[in-house]
Protein backbone atom coordinates (compact mmCIF):
# COMPACT_ATOMS: atom_id res chain seq x y z
CA UNK A 1 0.00 0.00 0.00
CA UNK A 2 1.59 3.24 -1.09
CA UNK A 3 1.23 6.57 0.64
CA UNK A 4 -0.68 9.43 -0.90
CA UNK A 5 0.31 13.07 -0.58
CA UNK A 6 -2.55 13.53 1.88
CA UNK A 7 -1.21 10.89 4.30
CA UNK A 8 -0.05 12.16 7.64
CA UNK A 9 3.68 12.49 7.91
CA UNK A 10 4.44 10.65 11.14
CA UNK A 11 8.03 11.73 11.89
CA UNK A 12 9.51 15.09 10.97
CA UNK A 13 12.76 15.20 9.03
CA UNK A 14 14.17 17.66 11.51
CA UNK A 15 13.24 18.86 14.94
CA UNK A 16 14.10 18.14 18.52
CA UNK A 17 16.90 15.76 19.26
CA UNK A 18 17.43 13.82 22.45
CA UNK A 19 20.75 12.73 23.89
CA UNK A 20 21.66 9.10 23.32
CA UNK A 21 22.46 6.86 26.30
CA UNK A 22 25.64 8.48 27.55
CA UNK A 23 24.90 11.95 26.19
CA UNK A 24 27.71 11.65 23.60
CA UNK A 25 25.50 11.54 20.52
CA UNK A 26 22.12 12.89 19.60
CA UNK A 27 18.94 10.94 19.01
CA UNK A 28 16.12 12.26 16.86
CA UNK A 29 12.45 12.06 17.76
CA UNK A 30 12.26 8.79 15.80
CA UNK A 31 14.99 7.28 17.98
CA UNK A 32 13.15 8.36 21.12
CA UNK A 33 9.90 6.85 19.83
CA UNK A 34 11.70 3.60 18.92
CA UNK A 35 13.30 3.36 22.38
CA UNK A 36 9.95 3.84 24.14
CA UNK A 37 8.28 1.35 21.77
CA UNK A 38 10.91 -1.27 22.56
CA UNK A 39 10.46 -0.70 26.30
CA UNK A 40 6.67 -1.02 26.03
CA UNK A 41 6.95 -4.24 24.01
CA UNK A 42 9.43 -5.72 26.52
CA UNK A 43 7.09 -5.08 29.43
CA UNK A 44 3.65 -5.53 27.90
CA UNK A 45 4.10 -7.39 24.60
CA UNK A 46 2.55 -6.06 21.42
CA UNK A 47 -1.00 -7.34 21.76
CA UNK A 48 -4.27 -5.46 21.48
CA UNK A 49 -4.77 -6.12 25.19
CA UNK A 50 -1.47 -4.38 25.95
CA UNK A 51 -2.58 -1.32 23.99
CA UNK A 52 -5.88 -1.20 25.86
CA UNK A 53 -4.09 -1.63 29.19
CA UNK A 54 -1.68 1.24 28.50
CA UNK A 55 -4.52 3.45 27.27
CA UNK A 56 -6.42 2.79 30.50
CA UNK A 57 -3.37 3.35 32.73
CA UNK A 58 -2.34 6.61 31.06
CA UNK A 59 -5.70 8.02 29.93
CA UNK A 60 -4.35 8.31 26.39
CA UNK A 61 -6.27 7.57 23.21
CA UNK A 62 -5.85 3.97 21.99
CA UNK A 63 -4.69 5.20 18.58
CA UNK A 64 -1.94 7.24 20.23
CA UNK A 65 -0.87 4.23 22.29
CA UNK A 66 -0.82 2.09 19.15
CA UNK A 67 1.52 4.66 17.58
CA UNK A 68 3.75 4.47 20.68
CA UNK A 69 3.97 0.69 20.40
CA UNK A 70 4.73 0.99 16.69
CA UNK A 71 7.46 3.57 17.28
CA UNK A 72 5.71 6.07 15.02
CA UNK A 73 5.35 8.69 17.74
CA UNK A 74 6.63 9.01 21.28
CA UNK A 75 4.44 9.99 24.22
CA UNK A 76 4.23 13.62 25.28
CA UNK A 77 5.46 14.67 28.72
CA UNK A 78 2.21 14.01 30.61
CA UNK A 79 1.87 10.53 29.17
CA UNK A 80 5.56 9.77 29.54
CA UNK A 81 5.29 10.48 33.28
CA UNK A 82 2.24 8.20 33.50
CA UNK A 83 4.12 5.46 31.62
CA UNK A 84 7.10 5.78 33.98
CA UNK A 85 4.70 5.45 36.91
CA UNK A 86 3.39 2.10 35.62
CA UNK A 87 6.30 0.64 33.64
CA UNK A 88 9.75 -0.16 35.02
CA UNK A 89 11.02 -0.73 31.48
CA UNK A 90 9.95 2.74 30.31
CA UNK A 91 11.41 4.34 33.44
CA UNK A 92 14.73 2.58 32.91
CA UNK A 93 14.75 3.56 29.23
CA UNK A 94 14.15 7.23 30.07
CA UNK A 95 16.91 7.17 32.69
CA UNK A 96 19.32 5.54 30.22
CA UNK A 97 18.43 8.07 27.51
CA UNK A 98 19.10 10.82 30.05
CA UNK A 99 22.53 9.35 30.75
CA UNK A 100 21.59 8.40 34.32
CA UNK A 101 22.87 4.82 34.27
CA UNK A 102 23.74 4.97 37.98
CA UNK A 103 20.07 5.53 38.85
CA UNK A 104 19.09 2.44 36.87
CA UNK A 105 21.66 0.43 38.82
CA UNK A 106 20.40 1.85 42.13
CA UNK A 107 16.80 1.05 41.18
CA UNK A 108 17.67 -2.54 40.26
CA UNK A 109 19.56 -2.93 43.55
CA UNK A 110 16.58 -1.60 45.55
CA UNK A 111 14.19 -3.88 43.63
CA UNK A 112 16.39 -6.92 44.31
CA UNK A 113 16.65 -6.00 47.98
CA UNK A 114 12.85 -5.75 48.24
CA UNK A 115 12.43 -9.12 46.53
CA UNK A 116 14.94 -10.68 48.91
CA UNK A 117 13.09 -9.25 51.93
CA UNK A 118 9.80 -10.72 50.69
CA UNK A 119 11.45 -14.11 50.13
CA UNK A 120 12.94 -14.09 53.65
CA UNK A 121 9.53 -13.20 55.09
CA UNK A 122 7.98 -16.13 53.19
CA UNK A 123 10.67 -18.50 54.45
CA UNK A 124 10.17 -17.28 58.04
CA UNK A 125 6.42 -17.81 57.66
CA UNK A 126 6.96 -21.35 56.31
CA UNK A 127 9.37 -22.10 59.16
CA UNK A 128 6.83 -20.91 61.76
CA UNK A 129 4.10 -23.06 60.22
CA UNK A 130 6.36 -26.13 60.13
CA UNK A 131 7.48 -25.51 63.73
CA UNK A 132 3.87 -25.04 64.87
CA UNK A 133 2.95 -28.49 63.54
CA UNK A 134 5.63 -30.17 65.68
CA UNK A 135 4.67 -28.76 69.04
Amino acid sequence: MSRTKKDRKIQPNSGRTFPAGGGDGRMGAGGFAAAIAAALRREYGGTRTAIKTIATLTGANERAVKNWFGGHNGPSGEFLIALCRHSDQVLETVLLLAGRDELVTAKKFADAKGTLRRMIAMLDDMEERAGGDRG
